[in-house]
């Protein structure tokens, strides 16, 4: 198993503000206020999967047709300038109704933050009742009868997946430091689980991290729970050594 010491200098090599430009999380440090920074850490997040250059450009593009306002942008609720946007699984269709959902919450003078706050409340840790609080908030609000697009966007924590792209959007918001944002402080960087894909689940099987076979939110829990035997008051901070040591290592 890695040691310590071996990881600790990999998160110093690696969480730099380098790091930021080739991240979607550049679409963050972006933002103005945290209404704009939310909302773009959690559009940014639903994005993540596949092609991490093919799904920024996509997200720059989507940006664009904002001006780069996107709490204006989702405020205003005028979505009539976006058309033909897809994104693999992601339809136009499924992209609007995000938007629209989003639109309503603000407008009801809530917002992402409140919405995770009441979750968090609620069970007092980031497990899946916490997600399946806000996974039914945007099915209780779309208007889509079926739709692979949207069903992808919002997976069903009952499933038992590894809610990758929630758990990156709450390291954004929950951790300060060079690379993360930090603007939510209901949640403590204690609570956070490791954002897993096949990537860093592989990585973190080679470094002797993880033994669990499935990529699901059990191998979530293994996997972090070792994490915090390394640095128990930020243990997804390893997020940068994994994640980036694999890149370098697969170049």
């Amino acid at each position: 198993m890695i040691t310590k010491l071996e990881l600790d200098k990999l998160v110093e090599k690696y969480e730099t503000a380098d790091f930021i430009k080739d991240d979607p999380i550049q679409f963050l440090h972006k933002g103005n206020s945290r209404e704009e920074i939310e909302l773009y850490g959690f559009i940014s997040s639903i994005f993540a999967y596949g092609n991490r250059i093919a799904f920024i450009k996509k997200l720059d593009e989507l940006y664009k047709l904002t001006d780069y306002k996107i709490f204006d942008y989702i405020k205003a609720g005028d979505f009539s300038n976006l058309k033909n946007l897809q994104y693999r699984f992601y339809k136009n269709e499924d992209i609007l109704e995000l938007l629209k959902i989003l639109s309503i919450l603000y407008n009801e003078n809530e917002s992402l933050k409140s919405l995770f706050k009441y979750a968090f409340e609620n069970t007092k840790e980031i497990n899946l009742d916490f997600f399946k609080i806000i996974i039914d908030y945007f099915y209780s609000r779309t208007s889509l009868k079926s739709s692979r697009g949207f069903n992808h966007m919002f997976p069903n924590p009952e499933n038992g997946g590894a809610m990758k792209r929630m758990n990156m959007f709450l390291r954004w918001m929950v951790r300060k430091s060079p690379v993360d944002l930090g603007i939510w402080d209901f949640i403590k960087p204690h609570n956070l689980l490791i954002p897993l894909d096949v990537h860093v689940a592989r990585v973190s099987r080679n470094m002797g991290l993880l033994t669990r076979k499935s990529n699901d939110f059990k191998a979530v829990l293994e996997l972090t729970n070792n994490l915090k035997k390394y640095c128990e008051k930020d243990p997804i901070k390893y997020d940068f050594a994994i994640f980036s040591f694999g890149v370098k290592s697969n170049k």
